[in-house]
């Protein structure tokens, strides 16, 4: 299935995107997409549902991040080789990790700011998973039993808040619009193998990165699984997990993002998403 929360910005309602790419209404099955409704049995009662018998909604809609109410947001920093290279660091032994505030959550196609004082606003393709049930110690071999679905998410990302301006990584990765995750959630039934995707960015139309997650240092579930071991993820929690080469800090010479910019990105499989860049 691919689920979805759509409408205006706080007043979201859950859908799916049928095999046919009509959006359907499920608010008469559930309230919104939570971690509640990612658990396993809530996921099985939604797929034997007759979507030709959902309420169809017309007309263009705005998408929504397709979770909400998550207790955290981690991201996995420098699990790319060539991206670690790119930005001048060593290649991680284990994988690194960090918070992105809650706030920075955001749907996929609305606008990213750029705060005030920034001088060197980046992006990055990943591909997040939603937790779908309590992960806490599991192993890297259960790990995406624990998993409801994927989807794309733009780690965007301030280069001088990360990197000069003291501190931990989490001041340049979350303000508001930091985190546009969706446009939908790809239950992972529909996602034979998530180390074969590929992902791609560009900026005003001029492609900036091309990975796959073939390449990643740490796969999606030896992320999942080391993060569990130092903090319980419950449903509803995304794990973003790094970005291939081709970012704004890797460019000769580095090039960063401006008010008018347009970013679109996307992933095999789990849809395409596009920010303008706006003042805060």
């Amino acid at each position: 299935m691919k689920l979805v929360r759509y409408g205006a910005k706080g007043a979201e309602k859950p859908g799916l995107i049928d095999k046919s790419g009509q959006l359907r209404d499920l608010s008469a099955q559930i309230r919104d997409l939570d971690g509640e409704a990612y658990a396993p049995a809530a996921l099985a009662k939604l797929a034997a549902l007759d979507t030709s018998k959902l309420p169809a909604v017309d007309g263009k809609q705005r998408f929504g991040a397709p979770v909400t109410g998550i207790s955290k947001f981690v991201a996995i920093g420098l699990n790319y080789s060539d991206h670690a290279k790119e930005t001048g660091s060593p290649i991680p032994t284990e994988p690194i990790f960090f918070i992105k505030a809650n706030t920075s959550l955001s749907g996929p196609n609305d606008a990213v700011e750029k705060p005030r004082g920034s001088t060197k606003l980046d992006w990055e393709v990943e591909i997040a998973a939603i937790i779908g049930t309590r992960a806490k110690y599991v192993s890297e071999a259960d790990a995406l039993n624990h998993v409801a679905g994927y989807c794309v998410c733009n780690d965007v990302s301030e280069r001088n808040f990360q990197q000069e301006r003291g501190g931990q990584w989490t001041k340049g990765k979350s303000h508001d619009t930091f985190g546009p995750v969706g446009p939908w959630l790809v239950t992972k039934d529909e996602v034979p193998d998530v180390q074969k995707l590929g992902m791609w960015l560009d900026v005003n139309g001029q492609r900036r990165q091309t990975g796959n997650t073939s390449t990643m240092i740490f796969s999606m579930a030896k992320c999942i699984s080391y993060v569990s071991q130092f903090m319980t993820l419950l449903p509803g929690d995304i794990v973003t997990t790094g970005t291939p080469p081709g970012v704004g800090l890797g460019m000769k010479p580095p090039t960063f993002l401006n008010v008018g910019d347009v970013v679109t990105l996307g992933i095999d499989g789990l849809g395409e998403q596009r920010q303008e860049i706006i003042a805060a």
